[in-house]
């Protein structure tokens, strides 16, 4: 009898990457493999559910009041040395509850978007206790040493120049299929931006730019002097997204509210309709998370990427100005001016459309689902051909 497919996906809730790449795995399984079963766990909250809320939250405040810290840090882990091996070693779940949530739910493979999940299943692997095939889901356009474990089946990345970085982990190449950073199915389709902007109630003529990050602290004082600014010749469509800060949005109301800038201006909360508010604007303006610029890429919309995070978000923003798709500013000057410079030069706006078009990858999610339905066959014949090996001595 041959056993039913069971994807166990583990994700973390620190940033919204993690979580939107397994979430873009379970509708691609639904929509193209509805024979197999799909379950995310978040692999904080069940190895430590007392603690992860706090965990988190000290987490993102320790980020955004000290990225210079969180940066010297990233980079002097970045490779494989013996300050991450340091880290690396640091046990940080419970044996016992990973090995109940296998026995629980007896996967065929375990899919990990977040490194500590990667680094749980390597040592359970490495200590015997499980021999279930093991995938990692890189959810940027880099590397990083605490992805790397010795006992990760198969690494699933965003783009060619991640796999050649991980080679220089002595990863075989074969282990690093290249897939595009996986997106959830809407963001993968085309739309009509007038038709989206009619849905709306937006100007169908006015140049539209979006700014999200609110959660982030994107939208600050910095970002509203622009708006404010006079240099900004002809009136333009802002669409702020504050997520969840219901207290920005409030403050956002409380200035912009009736007619006190000659800008358009629409002010909202979290929403689950990012992608038709990405495809009907002209320009978006965003921290450079990974899954965050992947969508933008694959709906072809122009990046103002604003004052990465020290780490990821570098490597984000510098991959997305390579490809001639995105802009930086490291600070409110350089984004007022850029900002400036891309409304009124619409031939730069289409020549950084045209390079998000070319370097697009709609189908992440689907190349994802079948690298990591493959890799459970790919580790059962290097088992057997081990075994033939071991027969022939």
């Amino acid at each position: 009898m041959i056993r039913k497919e069971r994807v166990l996906i583990l994700t973390g809730a620190l940033g919204d990457g993690h979580n939107k790449a397994a979430q873009a795995i379970v509708e691609a399984a639904k929509y193209y493999r509805p024979d197999i079963e799909v379950k995310v766990v978040d692999f904080l909250e069940w190895t430590h559910p007392y603690l992860h809320t706090v965990g988190k939250y000290c987490y993102m405040q320790w980020v955004k009041s000290l990225p210079s810290v969180y940066g010297y840090l990233y980079r002097k882990t970045r490779d494989e040395n013996k300050f991450s091996y340091m880290f690396k070693r640091m046990k940080s779940f419970s044996t016992d509850r990973m090995l109940e949530l296998l026995h629980m739910y007896q996967p065929t493979e375990v899919v990990s978007t977040f490194p500590g999940a990667a680094a749980a299943m390597s040592y359970l692997k490495k200590s015997g206790l499980t021999t279930v095939p093991t995938v990692t889901v890189l959810t940027d356009y880099t590397d990083h040493s605490y992805w790397i474990h010795p006992f990760t089946d198969r690494y699933l990345v965003g783009a060619e120049h991640v796999k050649k970085s991980l080679l220089r982990y002595r990863i075989p190449e074969h282990r690093i299929v290249v897939t595009g950073i996986p997106l959830r199915l809407p963001f993968a389709q085309s739309y009509d931006r007038l038709k989206l902007r009619d849905k709306h109630g937006l100007d169908r003529q006015l140049p539209t730019v979006l700014v999200m990050g609110g959660g982030h602290g994107l939208i600050g004082k910095q970002f509203k002097s622009v708006v404010q600014s006079e240099e900004l010749a002809s009136p333009v469509q802002f669409i702020f997204v504050c997520g969840r800060n219901e207290k920005l949005k409030q403050k956002l109301e409380e200035e912009f509210g009736g007619s006190k800038t000659r800008h358009r201006i629409v002010i909202t909360g979290f929403v689950d309709h990012v992608h038709e508010l990405m495809a009907l604007s002209d320009l978006i303006v965003t921290k450079p998370g990974g899954l965050t610029v992947s969508e933008a890429l694959a709906l072809e919309l122009p990046m103002m990427l604003y004052k990465p995070i020290p780490g990821q978000e570098q490597d984000n923003a510098a991959y997305l100005v390579g490809l001639g798709a995105a802009m930086e500013a490291k600070n409110a000057a350089e984004l007022k001016s850029q900002l400036l410079q891309l409304i009124a030069d619409q031939n730069l706006l289409h020549e950084l459309k045209k390079n998000a078009k070319s370097n697009r990858q709609k189908e992440g999610a689907l190349h994802t689902l079948m690298a990591i339905l493959e890799t459970k066959e790919a580790v059962s014949r290097a088992r057997g051909e081990l075994h033939l090996a071991y027969a022939r001595v």
